[in-house]
């Protein structure tokens, strides 16, 4: 019997274990004389694998392959698109950075970054629409002139510094409530795959891009564990406290491999996903505020209320710091203490609600619409 050649040279044939105790694949070669040594990201022979192999193995020591003439937008992005610095992010962090900075170039790419003003920024900036996209703008161009004047030798000032940010609206992202959620599972019944795409992102507060690689591979001893595509945290949950997403994953076949695929078991990307859930989201008649991302926050502003710490947030969040986690806390707690203030002036609570102001009322018909 003929062996198998092994299509990734230096790779092994079993993921090795890293100093943290996680399970990766490691590269180690020699290639002309320069010794290879590290880690790839994603699963075997995936797309991101793949890159990060065809990166380390193809390494050009003459430095990043450059287009546009030196000076302009277009060499610059194209340096930097080819160094280590942007290879090195996460796929997901890559593969959005790389469009804003495509669209950079499209339209002043021939520009040299000497030329750029403020007004010309500006202008910019209003071309994207919303505030949120003309900032995540600035900060591209702003990281340009740094990448061009550190890397490239560039004797260029940065503009942006001149340039005030947009005003976003507080907190983001909406942030689902108990009624949208109510109104999603009434319209999508145990057994879709609808149903299943909101059980999984409630019950692990994965984002889009996460929940679409969480499959029957993440279920190990009694816990559903996965590590987030954009920081490489982990995340590992007891699957005996999700008791609606159990429900769902019972109805699936017993050869299934990631949990939520389209087509023929095809994986979603995160903006396949994104739109897909989106169109699920129209169906149910809620608010196109309502988002994927918007159920991670849901997730952990129960958690907040129900007076978890910023610890527990960012481990059931896969953060790597309690900064984001302490928002959640701080919002819970400042509605406690409203309460609790109000408490102090009003003496005893109103007895004789109508049933549009009760709040058991209000839930007693939640509970019947899920039904």
């Amino acid at each position: 019997m003929t062996k198998k050649r092994n299509p990734f040279r230096g790779v092994g044939n079993q993921p090795t274990t890293d100093r943290h105790g996680k399970k990766r694949w490691r590269l180690r070669t020699t290639i002309k004389g320069r010794r290879v040594d590290t880690y790839l990201p994603g699963k075997y022979g995936s797309l991101e694998f793949r890159a990060a192999y065809d990166a380390a193995v193809n390494f050009d020591q003459s430095g990043p392959a450059t287009m546009g003439k030196a000076g302009t937008f277009a060499h610059t992005i194209s340096h930097y698109k080819g160094s280590n610095k942007f290879t090195s992010l996460a796929y997901s962090t890559r593969y959005g950075k790389s469009k804003r900075l495509e669209w950079i170039n499209l339209l002043i790419g021939s520009a040299n970054m000497s030329e750029l003003e403020v007004r010309h920024i500006e202008n910019l900036m209003d071309r994207k629409g919303g505030p949120n996209a003309a900032n995540r703008l600035l900060k591209e161009l702003s990281e340009l002139f740094d990448y061009a004047r550190k890397k490239i030798g560039q004797k260029v000032t940065n503009p942006t510094t001149l340039v005030e940010k947009r005003q976003t609206p507080q907190g983001g992202h909406h942030t689902w409530s108990d009624q949208e959620v109510t109104k999603y599972r009434a319209a999508h019944q145990s057994g879709t795959k609808a149903r299943l795409a909101l059980e999984l992102m409630l019950a692990t507060g994965a984002a889009r891009q996460d929940a679409c690689a969480i499959g029957r591979h993440s279920i190990i001893e009694g816990n559903l564990h996965y590590a987030r595509k954009k920081t490489g945290q982990e995340a590992t949950l007891p699957l005996s406290l999700m008791p609606r997403l159990i429900e769902e994953l019972i109805h699936l076949s017993p050869e299934t491999g990631l949990f939520l695929t389209h087509g023929d078991g095809q994986a979603y990307t995160p903006e396949g996903f994104g739109n897909w859930f989106r169109e699920q989201c129209r169906k149910a008649d809620i608010p196109d505020k309502c988002s994927a991302h918007g159920l991670r926050k849901y997730g952990a502003t129960k958690l907040a209320e129900a007076g978890a710490t910023e610890f527990q947030i960012m481990a059931f969040l896969a953060h790597k710091s309690t900064h984001e986690a302490m928002t959640y806390v701080r919002d819970a707690q400042r509605k406690k203490l409203a309460a609790d203030g109000m408490a102090l002036v009003h003496q005893g609570k109103a007895s004789n609600l109508p049933d549009w102001l009760d709040k058991s009322a209000k839930q007693l018909i939640e509970r019947e619409v899920e039904k």
